[in-house]
């Protein structure tokens, strides 16, 4: 008799097809007393973990997520990016490096012109960045000789002509009050709020332009609390690896200053994975922290944490932009992956007295997807979708039939080439596509829709009773939904006024 295929008993399921049942709530319950700490990196039991995230979101590994900019931006909110790995190793390293080099409340001017420039030039800039204060350098470039300032009050539209050179309306350096490279954010803010200033330019000793510091960015950084940074008061920042060139990347990205690392691949039950890993121990022992995956399975995750990986990232064809189950047939239904995974890492962690903590990456949906995700037992998510929204997301934003969109692709697309993240070795090219090229709703700030996302997943948890994520995954009461309830839980039977769409995340 011939061996049969193992067969799962039950179906597998998405976060769609669960609802939280509410819990007994105390009057400490309410959302200003939830915190969202969470481990991103293993520990010993008894221990605190080297890294631990304020919010318990990381954005993907993908061309048109993670850049140095929307790093700056969730390490801001209390969350951590990784860089992209789909390009050099010296742009990776660079991109480390921007985002380790970035000076709170210092900005490296991304609208700048130069003097024979025209009114023409100054108003098609600042349709495209949105900023009414553009640096003029001798060349234009960012770090160009500082030559003025142009602001809204430098000109009028209707009383000037648009071929009118920036030369002849700029606030020229002369008039300009600058500060030294070495100054300060406090000196800084002291000179700005002393001179009644809006900007203040920062120059080197050879009068080039470094950064610029904003009044309005004083009262920003007030607004941080949970601002993410290491023992040196730098941002904290991820990259991505693979198993290809990791012998010389990773040496790049952690020169660079990288807090972790994560190895990006399609599947990670592999022995490339195992090979990986045990080259960065060899290297680097403990002091190099890596993720790895994905996988779906308990067998999977115990494969990884016997490896040495930091944390196990969890999922296989559920994001937005995978294709790999309709392509391949392989994947399992996110929510009933976590679950397993989660069971197996708390297994683990009595086995062994080691917490690896669990990333869910993909099949979010939904705001309240992420909550569910979390009482499940995720530990942190990895999202996509949701930061490729944004304004600081690296795509470009473009008009659609009448709304604003973002691009959006796969790192299994043709369009990414992401031909390293497929462990099978051969030859360096994809046979066949992944993922998919595509548009999100272009959805504004990175801070305005964190903020509401992170208020919908503390009262959430109030609901549950619940004041940490460990409270709500002992306490959450998780239900199966049937097709009907699903539909009975969104508006139904009404005509509305307003046909808003729903708060998209991965």
């Amino acid at each position: 008799m011939l061996p049969l295929a193992f067969y799962y008993d039950e179906p597998a399921h998405t976060f769609s097809e669960y609802l939280l049942v509410p819990g007994y709530s105390s009057s400490e319950c309410i959302p200003d007393n939830v915190t969202l700490v969470t481990p991103l990196v293993k520990f010993k039991k008894g221990e605190e973990p080297a890294i631990s995230l304020n919010i318990p979101m990381v954005s993907a590994i993908m061309q048109s997520v993670s850049n140095d900019k929307l790093a700056v931006a969730l390490s801001r909110e209390g969350g951590c990016s990784f860089i992209y790995g789909s390009q050099t190793i010296e742009d990776e390293a660079q991109m480390v490096r921007n985002v380790k080099s970035h000076r709170a409340g210092f900005v490296v001017s991304d609208s700048n012109i130069t003097p024979d420039s025209t009114l023409k030039d100054v108003l098609a800039l600042k349709e495209k960045t949105g900023h009414s204060t553009v640096a003029v350098t001798s060349d234009g470039t960012v770090n160009g000789k500082m030559e003025g300032i142009v602001t809204s009050r430098d000109y009028r539209v209707s009383r000037m002509d648009l071929d009118t050179k920036v030369r002849d309306f700029m606030t020229p350096i002369s008039k300009l009050i600058v500060g030294k490279k070495d100054t300060t954010l406090q000196q800084a803010n002291d000179i700005i709020w002393d001179n009644k200033l809006n900007t203040l330019p920062i120059i080197d000793d050879d009068g080039r332009l470094l950064y610029m510091v904003f009044r309005k960015d004083y009262v920003s950084h007030k607004e941080y609390p949970l601002e993410l940074l290491d023992d040196k008061k730098r941002h904290v920042v991820g990259a991505g690896i693979n198993t290809r060139d990791y012998a010389e990347r990773i040496p790049a990205l952690v020169e660079a200053g990288a807090d972790v690392l994560c190895i990006d691949s399609s599947e990670g039950f592999s022995e490339w994975q195992k090979i990986t890993l045990k080259w960065i121990r060899d290297h680097y022992g403990d002091k190099v922290k890596v993720g790895a995956g994905n996988v779906v399975d308990a067998e999977g995750f115990r494969f990884l944490a016997d490896c040495g990986a930091d944390f196990v990232k969890v999922g296989i064809g559920g994001g937005s932009i995978c294709i790999t189950r309709e392509t391949k047939g392989i994947g399992r239904g996110q929510a009933t992956a976590l679950i397993d995974v989660c069971k197996a890492r708390d297994e683990y962690f009595k086995e062994t007295g080691v917490y690896v903590p669990v990333c869910s990456d993909g099949g979010i949906v939904y705001d309240y997807h992420m909550t569910l995700a979390l009482a499940m037992g995720a530990d942190f998510l990895m999202l996509g979708r949701y930061f490729a929204r944004f304004d600081e997301s690296p795509t470009n934003k473009v008009n659609v039939n009448g709304s604003y969109m973002k691009e959006y692709w796969g790192e299994g697309s043709n369009r990414a080439r992401n031909w390293q993240r497929y462990d099978m070795g051969g030859s360096q090219k994809l046979s066949f596509e992944e993922g998919v090229d595509s548009y999100v709703p272009y959805a504004g700030s990175l801070k305005d829709n964190v903020n509401l996302t992170l208020a919908k997943i503390r009262s959430t948890m109030c609901n549950c009773g619940a004041l940490n994520l460990g409270e709500l995954r002992d306490k959450a009461k998780l239900t199966l939904v049937s097709a009907t309830s699903i539909v009975e839980g969104g508006a139904h039977d009404v005509l509305l006024k307003d046909n808003t769409a729903a708060t998209y995340a991965k």
